[in-house]
């Protein structure tokens, strides 16, 4: 038996210009810039990591846990405010997670985002039950580029890392999967280009270009 893990933003949910347009927002009213560099350099790992950094070269006092809880959850927040109306769903995404269920694969979450995030991606896919395991940012020690998340997944599902196949967009979390012993599969959705998914056993323009006999050969 073989499983499927797909990471959320930028593989099955289109949504990188509402997470940056949160991060924008947030980062403002607190009088802190926050660009694109930053953002897609953070992109796919804890918002600890880019509210330290951020914080920092603006020339504020260290964060405290106290205060990285709070605009962590502000930011989340207003993610989620943002995707509230209309949903953005990649193309092929709930179709894709049908067919290698279909097909006999096991499937899990493993997002680094916290769990009301990934409750809204599974509820605005329209994808509630298809999922036989969740993973979130708050379920682990250590962030991607580190497998714990993906490891933990494959463990929830009870299938050996070297029968997993990973849906990835960011450059950590095809690390982290490649570190994990599973094979890698790259959406390249906004933001992200081919040259920085190289680390992926395959890479695809869109989700609808995969396919199950496509996984099937990568796993074989």
């Amino acid at each position: 038996m073989y499983a499927a893990i797909f990471d959320l933003d930028g593989t099955l949910v289109d949504s990188y210009d509402a997470h940056f347009e949160a991060w924008r927002r947030i980062s403002a009213r607190h009088g802190v810039a926050v660009d694109v560099d930053d953002y897609y350099r953070h992109f796919g790992r804890r918002n600890e990591d880019l509210l330290r950094e951020c914080w920092l070269r603006a020339g504020r006092e260290a964060l405290t846990e106290q205060d990285i809880h709070h605009l962590d959850e502000e930011k989340e927040a207003a993610y989620r405010e943002l995707v509230a109306e209309q949903f953005p769903a990649m193309s092929g995404a709930r179709e894709l997670v049908h067919a290698l269920r279909g097909a006999g694969f096991r499937t899990a979450v493993g997002s680094s985002g916290p769990p009301l995030n990934v409750q809204r991606a599974v509820e605005g896919l329209d994808l509630g039950g298809a999922f036989d395991a969740i993973v979130t940012g708050r379920d682990v020690t250590h962030c991607k580029p580190h497998p714990e998340c993906f490891l933990l997944a494959a463990s929830k599902l009870g299938i050996s890392p070297e029968k997993c196949v990973v849906f990835e967009d960011a450059p950590a979390g095809i690390t982290a999967a490649k570190a994990a012993g599973m094979r890698c599969v790259a959406i390249t959705s906004k933001g992200h280009t081919v040259q920085r998914q190289s680390g992926a056993d395959m890479v695809c323009a869109t989700v609808s270009e995969v396919t199950v006999a496509a996984i099937l050969a990568l796993l074989a």
